[in-house]
């Protein structure tokens, strides 16, 4: 077991802590896909009644996912009072939809997801609210204008990773005229559009800053990869990668390779989640600087499914405080990095 400071999330206005499970490096995903329960149930450690708890995730597309489905399925657990019914999305929000009414329907006591996108979702949400069912938003938002339909969203403030990137780039890099391409995440999820948002907030004062090509990369490696290799192709004057993710920037760093070029150098590349792959990038320098993204929402989570099944008040917006890292700060952190 690993000290509570590492396996907390480092949030503003968080709630009483849980007891976890110590999380390993994220090197796989998690979880089974039919939305069956992860543990057998029961009383538990904790001395209570059991809370069954569905949580349908977006995918398994990134050591960042990966690390959040680990941490939530290793805090989630029998011994720590919960009944928890996972499910994998598989980047379909018609599969969260089903995962969510499938849920409903066997009378759980709170759902939690990750939305794939953030549009869609207002009459599955409100199907749960006429159940009694309270809904917790992990990680992305919705844009239903009924905040009725949900009791908390816990994650990072994604316009304020943009700009983290984007004041670094704008800082650091953007003293004379560059031309960025960018990988953008999943079209119409959250991050992508915030971080988007974020970046282009960041550099607007700053005239040296193009954005010359933009496209999604659905925040995987091999697209990101192959998106960057369109770009190679059709731009020769390349100065800088923006990719919404670590996973994307590390498939354009195989692209650049395969092109004759020194990532980090002769292009530089600017990322966001701050996993190990791309920490490890980063220290390796290939990757130039990146934004966290924090993923290990377990143990707050677990926290807030108690305050509001004991009918607690909780807020309605918890945001995760996420650092940045140079090269430097990279190496430091690497060797206790817990994803």
């Amino acid at each position: 077991m690993f000290s509570t400071t590492k396996a907390r999330t480092r949030l503003t206005g968080v709630l009483a802590g849980v007891a976890v499970l110590a999380l390993a490096a994220c090197s796989s995903g998690g979880g089974s896909t039919d939305g069956s329960s992860n543990d057998a149930g029961g009383d538990g450690g904790g001395g209570g009644d059991t809370i069954s708890v569905g949580f349908s995730q977006v995918g398994a597309e990134s050591g960042w996912r990966a690390a959040n489905t680990k941490s939530i399925q290793d805090t989630l657990t029998a011994e720590n009072g919960f009944d928890l019914k996972f499910s994998d999305a598989q980047q379909k929000q018609e599969n969260q939809i089903q995962a969510i009414r499938s849920y409903i329907a066997q009378g759980v006591d709170v759902i939690a997801f990750s939305p794939v996108v953030e549009s869609g979702w207002d009459a599955v949400l409100e199907e749960a609210k006429q159940a009694g069912i309270p809904v917790i938003l992990t990680d992305r938002a919705v844009d239903s204008e009924d905040d009725t339909l949900y009791e908390s969203f816990i994650g990072s403030d994604f316009v304020l990773e943009g700009e983290m990137a984007g004041d670094w780039v704008s800082e650091n890099l953007a003293t004379e005229p560059i031309n960025v391409v960018e990988l953008q995440g999943t079209t119409g999820a959250a991050p992508a559009i915030d971080r988007k948002t974020g970046f282009e907030n960041a550099t607007a004062d700053n005239p040296n800053v193009t954005i010359i090509d933009s496209q999604t990369g659905n925040f995987t490696r091999a697209e990101g990869k192959t998106v960057m290799e369109g770009f190679l192709q059709a731009h020769d004057d390349i100065d800088l990668v923006y990719a919404h993710n670590d996973d994307m920037g590390l498939g354009a760093i195989e692209a650049i390779e395969a092109a004759g070029l020194v990532p980090g150098e002769d292009i530089k590349i600017v990322t966001v989640d701050a996993v190990k792959d791309g920490m490890q990038a980063l220290a390796d320098g290939k990757i130039n600087f990146i934004v966290e993204c924090n993923p290990l929402l377990g143990p707050d989570l677990a926290d807030i499914i108690k305050k509001v099944v004991a009918g607690e008040e909780v807020e309605k917006r918890i945001v995760v405080k996420d650092e940045s890292f140079t090269q430097e700060q990279a190496i430091e952190a690497l060797p206790t990095r817990e994803y």
